[in-house]
């Protein structure tokens, strides 16, 4: 044995975990963008050659499409749990909004993943993005048409533009305080226009 080569590692190696990838990729996707992460980026920090890579998710997008269903199981703002049909329409707007704010600038996250990954170059990755964005907002619509039929469509398109703005705003680095104060003021707004 040469004296500089280093032993190898005796057993086997660390296997591959795919669940473990889509977590790691969720993370990378959030805080850099879809756009800026490459399959060199992925396959780097799986530990894993490009084959496996695409063996495993048959490509980028397909990755992305994983990463999406794990998000919006784990990290996408509980939106079953925060508009509730007890509590007045815009307090529970409100706190969506609050909600987003706390998670669009939490660790590992710069912005939210599926508003961001609507702006995506890649035509399948943005359209993924936008079908889960539009069946949030059709969602938040919903809720708010059962109560204000004649302010759904209005009151929607402000929440799903407030969302964006604090999905940039936070990718352009701003702090969670600053965030919550722009949600409170939008709840200010909500109070208003639904007066339950």
């Amino acid at each position: 044995m040469n004296p500089t080569e280093r032993p190898r590692p005796r057993g086997r190696p660390r296997r591959f975990d795919p669940d473990e990838a889509v977590a790691i990729a969720q993370r990378l996707f959030h805080a850099r963008g879809y756009d800026a992460v490459s399959v060199a980026d992925l396959t780097e920090a799986f530990g894993i050659n490009p084959p496996s890579f695409y063996a495993a998710f048959g490509s980028k997008a397909g990755l992305y499409a994983r990463v999406l269903d794990r998000y919006t199981g784990t990290s996408a703002i509980p939106l079953d749990d925060l508009l509730r049909p007890d509590r007045p329409v815009a307090e529970c707007l409100a706190a969506v909004l609050t909600d987003a704010a706390r998670r669009y600038a939490a660790e590992h996250a710069a912005g939210c993943l599926v508003v961001e990954g609507c702006r995506s170059d890649d035509r399948e990755a943005r359209e993924a993005s936008r079908a889960l964005n539009v069946a949030a907002e059709g969602v938040i619509r919903h809720y708010i048409a059962a109560r204000h039929p004649e302010d759904a469509e209005r009151v929607t398109d402000f929440v799903s533009t407030t969302l964006s703005g604090l999905s940039a705003k936070a990718r352009d680095g701003y702090r969670v305080d600053q965030l919550l104060a722009t949600a409170r003021l939008a709840g200010l707004a909500l109070a208003r226009a639904l007066p339950d």
